[in-house]
């Protein structure tokens, strides 16, 4: 009896009887019979001696012919279960059970079990349930392929007038492009190989210049100014700091950042002070007594932007070679990491890849956020301009890659093969080949007019921190890994031309002088150093 049910307790009264109880208890059956034969109800049935009365009843041949079906149903499924004709191959068995959903293997089974467990299977599901396994997987990915689109939010008016302006630009620059590509394929062959192969024997010769202890914290991106005069360093520390070229004289140190800094830029005409120069020159007559120190005349320095700055924080800092404090701020990022920061080739804009899953471009003449702009699925790395400024490629941790219109917004290309995440992106010179370096310890190389991969250059025994193009001519690639080098390989062969070997401790980024004389790698042994070409 379970507790739910309501008891009844009756209290028996204290009495005492003598002599025999057989009258009484003849009463009380007689009293019960006729009850049962009026029909009382089975709550008075109950209390009267607790008989439970049904009036259901069973079928026992409905029941019978019913257990009689499902023994030949079973007969019958096993008899077209031997008459299936399933794979004898171990590898195809399991391929047909994964693509059932069922485990691939059991504890203790071996093939022939499995192969019998298969057997079983297909006679419940049917013959053909491998096939609409199938057709509903590619109807799955059918209809996810339509949910994958890039979305798209209506933007502020600034947005419209930020895409004609890029629009304005950059026709000019790749009709200027075109141009140059068409002049150089009238040349004969033999010029146009013989200047590739100048620049790859140059390349190959590489050794190191100089190197130079840059801060007390690893350094954790370098970057060559356009006229190749300067090299700017950022540090976990929070310090920027910037270096003359070849002599690495420390000519400014930006204050400003409270924690790591993850990238720092030169804009893209920023070019050596004058008051810079004042310093390499007093650097250099430093021993010279009688030469008078010169005064530091800051008169001809621009006010305009120079360089820009982020850090793990979300600040992304603006300068100018006149003060070592940020002349302005961009808000609005905090509290996620921006990764890098990169110029558009015009000056006017800025880009921040963001930890919060998606990048912005900033306004620098207005300084307001133009472009909020997602689409990838986890956060974002890695950003580069095309040269004449219409594209735009961003790397995340995603694993993807995305190429982006800037006058229009669209993602014109869907970068997908990597393994790890994209690091490090780079434009070749020629407009529409692409290099990506990722966390699978490759690069590979992408072209646009194909929109496919080209190919793939398994670059490093570590993942790769940086990836860089020859800037002029995109004769060879430059990567640099955790795996302590950096490496040169030839454009488009992609055959090692050189390994820079030298650091002792990973290589966090890596980028070569607009004149191809230098190449600078910096490290989280606190170093940077500077490589040339030693020809005899």
């Amino acid at each position: 009896m379970s507790d739910d049910e309501d008891v009844i307790v009756v209290k028996k009264p204290k009495s005492v009887y003598y002599g025999s109880l057989e009258e009484q208890e003849k009463a009380r059956l007689a009293a019960l019979a006729a009850a049962v034969k009026e029909g009382a109800e089975d709550g008075d049935a109950k209390e009267l001696g607790d008989i439970q009365i049904s009036n259901e009843y069973m079928e026992l041949e409905e029941e019978m012919s019913r257990d009689k079906k499902a023994l030949l149903e079973e007969f019958e499924r096993r008899r077209k279960a031997r008459q299936l004709n399933v794979s004898t191959d171990d590898d195809e068995v399991r391929r047909s059970l994964r693509q059932l959903g069922e485990p691939v293997c059991l504890f203790g089974e071996g093939p022939a079990e499995r192969r019998v467990r298969l057997r079983d299977l297909l006679s419940y599901l049917g013959e053909d349930a491998i096939n609409k396994k199938l057709e509903e997987e590619e109807a799955r990915i059918e209809r996810d392929r339509g949910r994958e689109g890039t979305w798209y939010h209506e933007g502020p008016p600034e947005l419209r007038e930020a895409r004609l302006w890029i629009a304005r630009y950059s026709l000019p620059k790749a009709k200027e492009r075109l141009t140059k590509a068409r002049e150089e394929v009238k040349l004969s062959g033999s010029i146009r190989a013989a200047a590739k192969q100048e620049s790859q024997r140059k390349a190959s010769a590489m050794s190191i210049y100089c190197s130079q202890i840059g801060d007390a914290r690893p350094i954790s991106f370098c970057r060559f100014s356009d006229d190749s005069q300067m090299l700017i360093t950022a540090s976990w520390s929070g310090l920027v700091k910037v270096w003359s070229v070849p002599d690495c004289t420390l000519l400014q140190t930006l204050k400003g950042h409270t924690c790591n800094v993850s990238s720092a830029v030169f804009h893209p005409n920023a070019t050596l002070p004058h008051h810079f120069q004042q310093k390499i020159d007093k650097a250099k007559n430093k021993d010279s007594e009688s030469q008078p120190e010169p005064m530091e005349v800051l008169e001809d320095v621009s006010k305009n932007v120079t360089m820009a700055s982020c850090s793990y924080d979300g600040n992304v800092h603006l300068w100018n070679f006149a003060s070592d404090k940020p002349m302005a701020s961009l808000e609005g990022h905090s509290p996620s990491r921006v990764a890098r920061v990169e110029f558009h080739p015009s000056g006017r804009f800025l880009a921040a890849t963001v930890f919060d899953n998606s990048w912005r471009l900033w306004d620098l003449e207005t300084a307001t956020e133009v472009l909020h702009q997602e689409g990838h699925a986890k956060p974002v790395y890695s950003v580069s301009f095309q040269g004449d400024g219409s594209l735009a490629a961003t790397g995340g941790m995603d694993a993807f890659g995305r190429v982006w219109d800037m006058r229009t917004g669209r993602c014109v290309m869907f970068l997908e093969g990597h393994l790890g995440a994209v690091l490090g992106v780079a434009w070749s010179p020629v407009g529409h080949h692409l290099a990506t370096a990722a966390a699978d310890h490759q690069t590979k190389i992408w072209d646009l007019r194909r929109r496919t991969c080209l190919y793939t250059i398994p670059a490093h025994a570590h993942l790769l921190s940086d990836v860089r193009y020859q800037r002029s001519h995109g004769h060879y690639l430059l990567t640099s890994s955790y795996d302590k080098t950096a490496k040169l390989w030839s454009n488009p062969a992609w055959h090692p031309l050189r390994t820079l070997s030298g650091h002792d401790n990973k290589v966090m980024s890596a980028d070569i002088s607009m004149d191809n004389k230098f190449i600078a790698t910096c490290s989280y042994d606190r170093t940077f150093k500077l490589w040339a070409p030693d020809l005899v």
